[in-house]
Formats: structure tokens, C-alpha cells, sequence
């Protein structure tokens, strides 16, 4: 049997990676073929790729768009092997990244000015678990020299989510006071990120438990419980902006409690939904606004910005064999804060 792309047509660049083959999400090992090096393309040796919460709903189907197979991953990290006659910014042996944007349509107002990641035909990728990516230049990365590469891959999605509405909703001045609700992949990096522009920051959970991680490890100033009302009560009308990084369905009332007047709710977590209460909105002049990943430019000032104060992620490396169970743990909430697999190491072709 030929041996096909994730597209299904037979092309000429041999991949191998991991995928699965229908909802039931489980991956073993699979061989396809990417397109050729086109002449404004970088190919891309995958060292590390993140595993993001993403990966489980895509390689579930929760969200009605997979496609079989499937080989999950957007937070890539590596090395390039292969440039095409065009490419002007990369040049073999370069240190690069890939997120979840890999294409657009450049000329829209939103790619005019640097925000790609909301034009109307953006293309994602999801096939990091594998050993090659093919990427066009402008939606690749430089990772800076001081970043180690593993701890650097979950910052292509998880940080750079986080980086953005800090910086674009103006939460990112000296002295304010930013809540981060939720800490886990997003929220430890909001806390990094924030503290790092001199912001003070709450981590408001429902996990008593992490507030030892929140101050003592992360360097959150406080902590709320959320399902404490007297916490909660204490705190009201303190934050002059919130990031949200909870996945699943919760309630915003008490959160919009929190924010000062004119305060800014920041959707990053991508619940399928939520109840919005609208006096808080009126009588606060308070906003809810969603918030998806970043341009291509914002990312490289994020990794940047990242090198200059020694930001990464919090990981556990792992070999892409355990991938099943990293996945299984993820479910869960059993990690702190992000897998990343080794594939450089560890990735053998099923060939």
C-alpha cells in the first residue's frame, strides 16, 4: 500500500510520527509524506514538540473537525535541514519554532498588521509528533540561544496565549494588578510572564493545593480560593484585568466581581461556553473579550522577551512511546505544568 500524506495525496518528503487512527485517540506509530521544500519553505527536524490539551480534543473529535489520521502537535521546537531558493531568514542549522499558525492569506487588514492569527483564512497545523515539519519562513520562529529547547516548545502555543492578551489588552504596565485564573499549562506561564513585567498577580483556583506552586514556585504575590466566598469577597473590585485559562465551563459573575471598574475579563482557556451576566458589564463598565494565541511578530517578541528575563515552561520531558500515557496523565490534570516529547531522541521510523 502507497504510503500517503495526512492529506491523502502522495507526495515526496518521507515522514514518520505518531497518530491516531480514529476517535478513540489512541496513537501508535505511522509513516506519510510531507510536501516538498517550496522555495519560501524551511524544513524543519523535529527535536521536541509540547503536548497541549488541544491535542486530546483533537484526537478525540470533541470538536467535530479531525480528520483520520490524525498525528497531533503544534508546539514544535528544531533544527533546520532544509531551506528553499527564496527563504531569506533561516538558514540550515538555525534553531526554530513552529506554533499552531502556518498559514494565511497576507493580505487581509489583520495580516497588514501583524495579527495573522485572526485572519478569516488562517491555516493550523497539528502534526508536531513526527520527525519533519515543512513550514513556510514567515510562520517560523527564531528560538533565542539562552532558551533550552524543550522547556521552550510549550511557549509556542501556552506561552504566547498567555503573552498576548497581556500585552495587547494593556495588562502589562508596572504596578497593576492582573488575576490568572486557573494554574496549570496557560496559568503558569501568565504568572512568569506577568511578574516579569512588574505586573503583582493573584492565581485565583479552585485547588487550595496550588498555592504553595503559586507563590513559593511561580511567584504569584496572593492567592484565592475560588469556592471560598470570604476570600473571594475580600478581594472584590482589586483587579484592573483577569486571564482565564480554564478550559471547562465555570462561572464568570465572581470573577467580574473582582475587576475594578472598566476592568477586562480575558477569555484564553476556549470553554465551549459560558454564561455571561450583563449588570456587572453595565454598571462596572467591565469587558469579557477572547483572546487566540498571537501574530507571528508578537511570538518572536515573546520568545525574545523570554530570553531577556529566563522565562520557560515548567515540563516533564517524556519519550513519544509514552505519549498514550502523558495524554492519559493530561486528562487528569496529573502534570506540572506541560509535557514535552523528546521526538529527536526518541522517535524511530515505523518503516
Amino acid at each position: 500500500m502507497a504510503e500517503k500524506s495526512l492529506s491523502g495525496q502522495v507526495q515526496q518528503k518521507k515522514a514518520s510520527g505518531w497518530a491516531a487512527r480514529d476517535t478513540c485517540g489512541v496513537l501508535s506509530p505511522f509513516d506519510f509524506y510531507r510536501r516538498v521544500t517550496g522555495e519560501k519553505d524551511v524544513t524543519i527536524k523535529v527535536l521536541y514538540c509540547g503536548i497541549c490539551r488541544s491535542d486530546l480534543h483533537m484526537l478525540k473529535n470533541d470538536w467535530g473537525i479531525s480528520t483520520y489520521p490524525l498525528v497531533p502537535g503544534h508546539e514544535v521546537i528544531g533544527v533546520v535541514t532544509e531551506v528553499g531558493s527564496k527563504v531569506e531568514k533561516f538558514k540550515v542549522g538555525d534553531k526554530v519554532g513552529a506554533g499552531f499558525l502556518v498559514g494565511s492569506c497576507h493580505s487581509c487588514h489583520n495580516c497588514a498588521n501583524n495579527f495573522e492569527n485572526y485572519c478569516p483564512k488562517l491555516i493550523g497545523i497539528d502534526s508536531g509528533y513526527s520527525d519533519i515539519i515543512v513550514v513556510d519562513e514567515h510562520f517560523t520562529v527564531r528560538i533565542p540561544d539562552s532558551l533550552p529547547l524543550d522547556a521552550c516548545a510549550p511557549m509556542l502555543c501556552a506561552g504566547i496565549s498567555v503573552y498576548s492578551p497581556l500585552r495587547s489588552h494593556g495588562l502589562d504596565k508596572p504596578g497593576m494588578h492582573v488575576g490568572v485564573v486557573g494554574l496549570g499549562g496557560l496559568g503558569h506561564m501568565a504568572v512568569k510572564f506577568a511578574k516579569a513585567m512588574g505586573v503583582k498577580v493573584t492565581v485565583i483556583s479552585t485547588s487550595p493545593s496550588k498555592k504553595k506552586d503559586a507563590i513559593e514556585r511561580l511567584g504569584a504575590d496572593t492567592f484565592l480560593f475560588s469556592h471560598d466566598p470570604d476570600e473571594m469577597q475580600s478581594a472584590v473590585s482589586t483587579l484592573d484585568g483577569i486571564i482565564d485559562t480554564v478550559t471547562g465551563f465555570h462561572p464568570l459573575l465572581p470573577l467580574l466581581g473582582l475587576l475594578k471598574y472598566n476592568g477586562k475579563l480575558v477569555i484564553v482557556g476556549g470553554p465551549d461556553k459560558l454564561e455571561l451576566p450583563v449588570p456587572p458589564l453595565l454598571f462596572g463598565a467591565k469587558a469579557v473579550v477572547g483572546c487566540f494565541v498571537g501574530g507571528m511578530k508578537e511570538t518572536q517578541d515573546m520568545l525574545n522577551f523570554a530570553a531577556e528575563h529566563n522565562i520557560t515552561a515548567d515540563i516533564e520531558t517524556i519519550s513519544i512511546d509514552n505519549a498514550n500515557t502523558a495524554l492519559e496523565r493530561l486528562e487528569k490534570g496529573d502534570v506540572r505544568y506541560r509535557f514535552v516529547i523528546d521526538v529527536g531522541n526518541t522517535l524511530k521510523s515505523s518503516s
